[in-house]
């Protein structure tokens, strides 16, 4: 009678092909990145066996420097993956939304809250530093929609700091790669009880707007809303 197999053995086959997909994409995006991934873990194993030899313990050092150039290769991997994520995305409408949604810490994010046919757009992110709202879209347009949401908001946010950063290429703004650097700077002006209570106050107001989630194709438009009928 044939064993059926474990939760492991089902999801490992998965992780795999996870990883080659990323492989495909990564090397499509910088034919250079695999390289470097490949050079970062022989380099470590190369190490590893030179101070077995000079200390005459090969036989403890080969496996630590196996196991340690493993460990280099995939760190090296998925920091060059997401890189390629950032190049993927970068210029497209969501794209700010997307990373706000893989932030590291505990962050609230509602993606736009605010925005226009041309969809330029703010999100809300809620953490630590306080309420921080990120505009995707051309700077001159962005800025009513910044200073719009940040007044709708301040009386529920009370004496919570509020942040505005704005995600494009125009001057003064922070390219969608250096979003999560630069919200990770910020200051902590609040404690986690306070975190929630604001979350609860916020959650409280109206939406300005419906979106699509995630990242939207280039040249997509708005879809236009019923025309008032005249009386």
């Amino acid at each position: 009678m044939s064993k059926k197999p474990t939760d492991g053995a089902q999801e490992r086959p998965g992780r795999l092909k996870q990883i080659r997909m990323v492989a495909q994409v990564l090397r499509q995006a910088d034919p250079k990145a695999l390289p470097i991934v490949f050079a970062s873990a022989i380099g470590t194993l190369v190490v590893a066996v030179v101070i077995g030899l000079i200390f005459g313990q090969l036989w403890f050092f080969i496996p630590v420097g196996i196991l340690a150039a493993l460990a280099v290769g995939m760190i090296v991997f998925g920091q060059l993956a997401q890189r390629a994520q950032y190049k993927v995305i970068a210029g497209q409408p969501g794209a700010a939304a997307a990373i706000l949604k893989n932030i590291r810490g505990n962050w609230t994010v509602t993606e736009a809250v605010s925005g226009n046919r041309n969809l330029d757009m703010v999100h809300r992110a809620v953490g630590r530093p306080g309420v921080v709202l990120v505009s995707e879209g051309p700077r001159g347009r962005v800025g009513p929609l910044l200073g719009a949401e940040k007044k709708r908001i301040s009386r529920a946010a009370q004496q919570v700091p509020i942040y505005d950063v704005q995600v494009g290429d125009d001057e003064g703004q922070i390219p969608v790669d250096k979003l999560q650097r630069h919200l990770m700077k910020l200051p902590r002006n609040l404690t986690k009880g306070q975190v929630a209570e604001l979350n609860d106050r916020l959650q409280a107001l109206p939406r300005s707007m419906q979106m699509p989630k995630g990242p939207l194709p280039k040249g997509a438009k708005m879809p236009k809303g019923p025309k008032p009928k005249m009386r």
